[in-house]
């Protein structure tokens, strides 16, 4: 991830082009975080690099508001997650209105084990704090800390609605045809650690 002390380093005033060449820096160092960020709201790959690639052209639209930022990368999530979030409740109004012309999902992330894409898919049922608490310090590798100021929300409240999500979670999982075990995966923050294919049910294959 892009150091936020080089990104400090640059005068606010510099250039357009210096200020481009530290938005382009950020994109190198930071557009994959980014990816999984809205990836992990979103469940939808096209959907989130549309997030990541809206938020870079606003940055680069204005660049002296990433680079007066005390924490560039952080105020670059923060921007990705507010698009991310429009995306989800225009898509929720378009499968509503129109529900046979929604397109098709694309659920699948270079890089992530089959497992991590089933967690998201269940991830996205959550409800809405829920889903966004958990995907952010699960799927994104967020602290607790990072989760509550991303939020804004306080700490307790991040670690009600992680305990809350957890047990929603465990049960959609089970519903999808996996044991759960509970006291594996959890506290590593590696959920995957805790599923456990049940290979006689047939339910996910027919999902």
């Amino acid at each position: 991830m892009t150091d936020n002390n080089q990104l400090q380093a640059e005068p606010a005033g510099a250039p357009a082009r210096a200020a481009r060449e530290i938005i382009e820096r950020l994109y190198r160092e930071s557009s994959r975080y980014l990816l999984v960020t809205a990836f992990a709201l979103t469940g939808d790959r096209a959907e989130a690099e549309d997030a990541v690639q809206e938020a870079f052209v606003r940055a680069f639209a204005t660049p002296a508001l990433v680079l007066r930022a005390d924490n560039p990368v952080a105020w670059m999530r923060t921007v990705t997650m507010n698009i991310a979030r429009s995306r989800i409740r225009r898509k929720q109004r378009l499968r509503m209105l129109l529900p046979r012309l929604a397109e098709p999902e694309s659920t699948n992330l270079p890089g992530l084990a089959p497992e991590r894409i089933v967690l998201m898919n269940a991830v996205r049922r959550l409800p809405a704090r829920q889903r966004e608490t958990i995907a952010l310090f699960y799927l994104a590798d967020m602290s607790i800390q990072e989760t509550a100021e991303a939020l804004e929300v306080s700490v307790t409240s991040v670690k009600t609605r992680l305990h809350r999500g957890r047990n929603a979670l465990a049960e959609l999982l089970r519903a999808d045809g996996y044991q759960i075990r509970d006291e594996v995966g959890w506290d590593e923050r590696e959920p995957e650690k805790a599923m456990i294919a049940d290979h006689h049910d047939t339910r996910r294959a027919a999902r």
